[in-house]
């Protein structure tokens, strides 16, 4: 006889990567919780994975409280949180507003500090784990990203933290790093870019990953993927760690771009 289902809750799960997590660990077994703030999209998400929906704000403390109480509620227990939920603010720091700056902080960061502090409880009861979506930008400074860097870059530090602090408990704590992933957000920052430079949304993705050792962008699959592995327990000893899932973007020198050093070194051999 088997026990009750593992329990997953999964923020920023109308579109993207949320919701490629979603269906990715229904398909596993998973019973998923998920949350965003559009009831339409998150309707769509749910009769294709089976989850349950809640529309909550993440930004908001009471929400968050009572969104952990009722997935637990639901499955009378809670196995992972995967903190998805984002926003993306453009601008370096005299083009951002105080506005948005406060916005992409809450968004991106306070709420999982919010998640981390309701669900950790049930966490530890379950030896459970928190699966954190940051990205590349916590690694390296892309250009006009101010706060979204940053706000990516604490996230990185505050999952590991938590990783720290909680694992003789029982938690595991690991943040998940993408590149350039097809999904709604990217493609709104595919038609911002290109559109000045008369590039339609495939030709602008194709320009942005120009660079990358497997030049393309990732499926939103792909990512949850390698979060599900993190959530589960093929991953029972990875700890603070932060997964690079951006086909080698991150392993490219700039300054060696376009140079050919096998030439070079046959012909220093010669």
């Amino acid at each position: 006889m088997t026990g009750p289902a593992r329990a997953m809750l999964v923020t920023g799960a109308g579109t993207g990567i949320g919701a490629a997590v979603a269906a990715r660990a229904a398909s596993e077994g998973w019973r998923v919780t998920i949350c965003g703030r559009r009831a339409g999209l998150l309707g769509e998400v749910a009769t294709r994975t089976g989850a349950r929906s809640v529309v909550a704000d993440v930004t908001d403390a009471a929400a968050v409280e009572a969104l952990v109480a009722g997935a637990v509620a639901d499955s009378g227990r809670l196995d992972c949180v995967v903190a998805n939920a984002g926003v993306m603010r453009s601008g370096s720091v005299l083009d951002l507003d105080v506005a948005d700056w406060d916005l992409t902080m809450r968004t991106n960061l306070t709420s999982v500090f919010l998640l981390a502090r309701a669900a950790l409880p049930h966490l530890m009861a379950s030896g459970g784990s928190l699966v954190a979506v940051a990205s590349i930008a916590a690694l390296r400074a892309p250009g006009s990203a101010a706060a979204y860097a940053v706000s990516k870059a604490g996230l990185v530090m505050l999952t590991q933290t938590i990783a720290r602090d909680f694992g003789a408990a029982g938690v595991r704590a690991n943040v998940v790093c993408p590149g350039w992933v097809r999904t709604e957000m990217a493609d709104e920052e595919m038609t911002e870019f290109g559109t000045p430079l008369g590039l339609d949304r495939e030709m602008a993705y194709r320009e942005v990953t120009r660079l990358v050792p497997q030049a393309r962008p990732a499926e939103a699959a792909e990512v949850a993927a390698a979060i599900t592995w993190l959530a589960g327990p093929d991953a029972s000893y990875v700890n603070g760690a932060c997964l690079v899932v951006d086909g080698g973007t991150v392993l490219v020198d700039p300054g060696t771009v376009g140079l050919d050093f096998s030439l070079a070194a046959r012909t220093s051999l010669d």
